[in-house]
C-alpha cells in the first residue's frame, strides 16, 4: 500500500483544497479532530451570510462578486451548540481509529484489515469487544484459530470506545495541512509557556 494509510479515509472535495474553514462548535472546540471539521470556503461564507456562524479568523485572500468583496473565512464558530453523539458508530474507520491505526498483534502500521479475536467459525461475533485492527500477515497467521492456538497475544483488549475517548485519539493524528489561524483552537504541537 503506497503512502500514508490514514489518508485513505479522508475525503478531499475540491472546495477543501484551497482555503478550508475550520468549524468550531459554540464552545470553540472543533466538531471533530479526525477527520478535522472543515468546510469549503464557499460553505463558510454561505453560513456567515445566513447568520449561522461567526467568523473569528480570515485568510488574506478575498472573493469578489459584482457588488461586494469578502475575505475568505479560515475559522468559523457555530452560533448554536451542536450536541455531539455519545454513541460511537461501529465502523471500520472508528475501529482503526480506536486501535490507533496499528496492528493489535504486532504493532505494525499500514496494510491493515480487521480480525475477529474469537473467530466467527467458533461463534465469535462482529462487535467492538471481538474485532481488532490487524495487519495482513498477522491476520493470515491467526486465521480461524484462537489466540492460544495461534500463540498470539493482543496489545490491549478490545472494547467499545466512548465518543470523547475517540475524539482524543483523533487528536494524535493531525491532518497534513494546519493553517496558522487554527492553532489557537487546536492543541497539536502547541508550545507551552514555561513558568
Amino acid at each position: 500500500m503506497d503512502g500514508d494509510f490514514r489518508t485513505e479515509f479522508t475525503r478531499s472535495p475540491s472546495g477543501l483544497k484551497h482555503h478550508p474553514a475550520l468549524v468550531l462548535n459554540a464552545d470553540y472546540r472543533p466538531l471533530s479532530y479526525y477527520p478535522l471539521s472543515l468546510w469549503p470556503w464557499q460553505d463558510a461564507i454561505k453560513a456567515a451570510y445566513m447568520d449561522r456562524v461567526d467568523i473569528v479568523a480570515e485568510y488574506d485572500h478575498v472573493v469578489r462578486s459584482p457588488s461586494t468583496e469578502i475575505r475568505i473565512p479560515s475559522v468559523v464558530v457555530l452560533k448554536d451548540y451542536v450536541k455531539l453523539q455519545k454513541r460511537v458508530a461501529f465502523t471500520r474507520f472508528n475501529l482503526f481509529l480506536r486501535d490507533e491505526f496499528c496492528c493489535q498483534y504486532c504493532g505494525a502500521k499500514g496494510d491493515l484489515t480487521f480480525d475477529h479475536v474469537v473467530p466467527r467459525a467458533a461463534g465469535g461475533v462482529t462487535s467492538w469487544e471481538n474485532v481488532v485492527a490487524a495487519c495482513s500477515p498477522c491476520n493470515l497467521r491467526k486465521g480461524s484459530k484462537s489466540l492460544k492456538q495461534a500463540r498470539m497475544a493482543l496489545r490491549k483488549p478490545p472494547r467499545q470506545p466512548g465518543s470523547e475517548e475517540l475524539r482524543n485519539v483523533g487528536r494524535k493524528f493531525p491532518p497534513n495541512f494546519l493553517h496558522e489561524s487554527w492553532m489557537d483552537y487546536l492543541y497539536w504541537d502547541a508550545e507551552l509557556d514555561a513558568v
